[in-house]
C-alpha cells in the first residue's frame, strides 16, 4: 500500500512545488515506484516535469468530479519511477462545482472525492506525493483526507511560523472529524540562504518549536533548484551534482527511513 504525503502550508512561496517535484523524483530514483499529484490550479507541478496542457486528455479536476476514472488520469512522466495525474487552471473552480453537486445530491461528500479515487490505486506505488495550493480550501482539505501524513514546508526567512497554528489547527480538525491516521511527517526547512543570520535564527526557533518532527535537511536557496522547472526536469536530472539534488535525496532517504519507526 502507498503511504501517501500531502505538501501543505498556506503560505505561498515556501518550497511546496520544488519540494513536491524534487522529493517524488527522488524517491523514484531511489527505487521507489511514486505518483505525483497536482492540487494546484496554476499548474507549476505539472509543468516543472515537462507537460503542458496538450499532453494529456484528463486532469485532476475531471478525477475528483467524478467525469473520468483514475488510471486515465494518470500519465507517466520521462523520469525514473515517476508518474503524475497533472492540473489545469480549471481546478481553480473547485468550489463552485463541488456547491453544484452538494445541491444536487445531499449526500455528495465533498471533502472525500480524492480519496475515493486514490483508495484504488494504493496497492500500485510505493508513495503518493500531493502538491497543494497555497490555502486551507477543498482541494488541501480533499489532499490532508486522503493522506497518511503532511510534510510542512518552511522557509529559512523572517515570519517563517507565520499561519504555522493556523494550518496546526486545520491538521486537528480533520484529525478529529474527517481521518483521525493523519499525523505531521516532518517540518522541512527550505530557501536557506547560508549567508545570512536570519536563517539560521529561524532554524533554531523552528526546532525548538517541532523538536524532532523537523527533517535533518535543509533544502539551500540555489538559482540552479530555481532553473530547473523552467527545463521541465527535476533537479535530479537538471543537475544531478547540485547541492539541491543531494538534499532531496537525502530528503527522499528520511522520508524512507521514517516508515521504519
Amino acid at each position: 500500500m502507498a503511504k501517501i504525503i500531502s505538501l501543505v502550508n498556506q503560505k505561498g512561496g515556501v518550497g511546496k512545488t520544488t519540494t513536491s517535484i524534487n522529493l517524488a523524483a527522488a524517491l523514484g530514483k531511489l527505487g521507489k515506484k511514486v505518483l505525483l499529484i497536482d492540487m494546484d490550479s496554476q499548474s507549476n507541478a505539472t509543468t516543472g516535469l515537462g507537460l503542458n496542457a496538450n499532453d494529456f486528455d484528463h486532469d485532476v479536476y475531471q478525477l475528483i468530479t467524478d467525469n473520468c476514472d483514475i488510471h486515465s488520469a494518470i500519465y507517466k512522466t520521462d523520469f525514473e519511477n515517476l508518474s503524475i495525474i497533472p492540473a489545469t487552471i480549471y481546478l481553480a473552480g473547485i468550489d463552485v462545482e463541488f456547491i453544484r453537486k452538494m445541491l444536487e445530491n445531499k449526500n455528495f461528500q465533498q471533502n472525500m472525492q480524492l480519496k475515493k479515487h486514490l483508495d484504488q490505486v494504493r496497492d500500485e506505488y510505493d508513495y503518493i506525493i500531493i502538491d497543494c495550493q497555497p490555502s486551507l480550501g477543498l482541494g488541501p482539505m480533499n489532499a490532508m483526507v486522503a493522506s497518511d501524513s503532511v510534510i510542512i514546508p518552511v522557509q529559512c526567512e523572517f515570519y517563517a511560523l507565520d499561519g504555522i497554528a493556523l494550518l496546526l489547527n486545520t491538521i486537528i480538525a480533520i484529525q478529529n472529524d474527517m481521518n483521525p491516521n493523519l499525523r505531521i511527517e516532518g517540518v522541512l526547512l527550505t530557501m536557506l540562504d547560508g549567508r545570512t543570520n536570519i536563517g539560521l535564527e529561524v532554524i533554531e526557533d523552528i526546532r525548538k518549536y517541532f523538536g524532532d518532527k523537523v527533517f535533518n535537511t535543509i533544502i539551500p536557496r540555489l538559482v540552479r533548484l530555481v532553473e530547473a522547472p523552467s527545463h521541465g526536469k527535476p533537479i535530479n536530472e537538471y543537475d544531478p551534482t547540485s547541492r539541491a539534488t543531494e538534499a532531496y535525496i537525502n530528503l527522499a532517504k528520511e522520508v524512507i527511513s521514517r516508515d521504519g519507526e
